[in-house]
């Protein structure tokens, strides 16, 4: 018997990375080979940006994929998250030339504002958000705080662009597969600040410390790599990184709804790892049921990982309270 449709909703769903993402979500690559989905696509109500949803829509019917079966274009918020079970935030304001981050916060924060009450209004009673346009973690804080029927636990912001990431240059530094490579969880924000965790992560089960036996490296090379590798794909290609930021997404997802997984997620961080209490941080959570998840406290910090929590936490903080006055 042919399982219901699961209804996604994506946001900027014409951009760069919604034109990466929604082929994979319609080919079953984020819910699974046998899940039909209803995509439910959300672009700003605007001439340009709405004739080229009605194209990327065309693309998707050109493709033929099984598992689609219907689509919503609109610029309606309400229209978008109606009945959504997995709301997908990937539309955010950019950062202009000179622009300060205080405005690109608050600017975002009226979007996110909007959106976090729209889904409250008319999602599924089941519905999940996941945030990818930045700054995401506090975004998603900002959505979050309108929330009047969904809790903050539905709540989560992508850092797997990040985790990937990270892995994948463990991986090329030890000259080893990716799947070789284990426990690798990001902490705090999707920035430059984020604390890719080396201290805990494996390479053949293994300490990744001890198998790549450069502790120099790790701490003045590979972090800032990791931290700073959007900026170089920009640098390299002239434009951000969409395909792999899609990718992340499905993973997030997919690992989301996936019993067992552990994976890295910024979430409620509740004073875990030495978070503040109310901001949204990265850190392990092991999927319990389909779209829920614990977060794994058991990892113990050395003196280096506090200090890098600390710097990344700090930023948080700073964010959260540049909007403060638009959650009152």
């Amino acid at each position: 018997m042919a399982k219901p449709p699961i209804r996604v909703a994506v946001t900027g769903a014409a951009g760069n990375i919604g034109y990466a993402l929604l082929f994979r979500i319609a080919s079953g690559a984020m819910l699974g080979p046998d899940q039909p989905v209803i995509l439910q696509l959300l672009e700003i109500p605007v001439e340009g940006p709405q004739k080229a949803l009605k194209g990327v829509a065309m693309e998707l019917e050109d493709c033929a994929f099984p598992l689609l079966q219907d689509m919503v274009l609109t610029g309606d918020p309400n229209e978008a998250f109606r009945d959504a079970n997995w709301c997908l935030l990937v539309g955010s304001k950019p950062r202009g030339p000179g622009m300060e981050r205080a405005d690109l916060l608050k600017d975002n924060g009226k979007i996110f504002i909007a959106q976090g009450k729209a889904i409250d209004e008319v999602a599924a009673d089941d519905a999940r958000i996941a945030v990818v346009g930045n700054p995401c973690n506090t975004n998603c804080m900002i959505a979050a705080s309108q929330a009047k029927r969904l809790t903050a636990d539905r709540f989560t912001a992508m850092v797997r662009l990040d985790e990937n990431r990270g892995r994948a240059q463990l991986a090329k530094k030890a000259g080893v597969s990716i799947n070789d490579v284990s426990e690798l969880f990001i902490y705090g924000n999707h920035s430059p600040t984020m604390f890719a965790d080396f201290t805990h992560a494996k390479i053949g089960g293994k300490s990744a410390a001890e198998v790549i036996g450069d502790q120099a490296w790790l701490e003045n090379e590979y972090l800032p790599t990791v931290g700073k590798r959007g900026a170089a794909i920009i640098d390299a290609r002239g434009q951000s990184s969409a395909a792999s930021a899609a990718n992340a997404l499905i993973d997030h997802v997919r690992d989301l709804v996936t019993p067992g997984a552990v994976h890295s997620v910024a979430v409620n961080s509740e004073g875990r790892y030495g978070f503040a209490d109310g901001v949204w941080a990265g850190m392990p959570v092991r999927t319990t049921t389909p779209g829920s998840y614990e977060v794994v406290t058991s990892y113990e910090m050395d003196d280096f990982a506090k200090s890098k929590i600390k710097i990344t936490n700090d930023e948080l903080v700073g964010e959260r309270d540049t909007i403060k006055d638009m959650l009152a």
